[in-house]
């Protein structure tokens, strides 16, 4: 992998907050000074061009192909799309080993946002997971019909500042 590429990466999970909007992060390319590529969430301050990097969907753990062919068999069988969830609640689908779910809930409880979890390793979160919506990875923040996938700081914030 290009060592920029890696860089760009990295810096985009690390600062996975400062997305501009619900769904999407910008990442800017830009030359210093010294002649060496810089990688910055803002633009160049110096009022010289950079390259616009933008990625439409804020970090999320990919699940896996059995996770997914489960999620899809329950999704056939489930009888509503909000049914187990309570209407208006605020619910956070994670797993246990995916580190975007950690730094969400932490976010929550930092924000002192009342939130209820769903683990969906079990086969009932799997089941409630289905019935929301949930498709390709977590974690998976819902509430009523809305939904974000992934976690940015700002994007939870314009979530939850939404009327619902």
């Amino acid at each position: 992998m290009k060592p920029w590429l890696v860089v760009a990466l990295s810096m985009l999970m690390g600062s996975a907050h400062g997305a501009d909007a619900p769904s999407q992060t910008t990442l800017y390319k830009s030359v210093g000074p010294d002649g060496r590529i810089v990688y910055a969430d803002r633009p160049p301050v110096d009022g010289k061009s950079a390259q616009t990097l933008k990625f439409e969907n804020p970090p999320s753990s990919p699940l896996s192909p059995a996770t997914l062919a489960y999620l899809e068999q329950l999704e056939k069988g489930a009888p509503a799309p909000q049914a187990g969830l309570a209407s208006g609640e605020l619910v956070l689908f994670t797993t246990t080993w995916c580190p975007y779910c950690t730094k969400a809930k932490a976010y929550l409880t930092g924000k002192g946002v009342a939130f209820k979890e769903i683990d969906i390793e079990s086969n009932a979160g799997a089941a409630s997971y289905a019935r929301a919506g949930g498709q390709r990875g977590v974690p998976l923040l819902v509430k009523g019909s809305k939904r974000v996938l992934g976690f940015s700081g700002k994007s939870y914030d314009a979530f939850l500042s939404a009327k619902n």
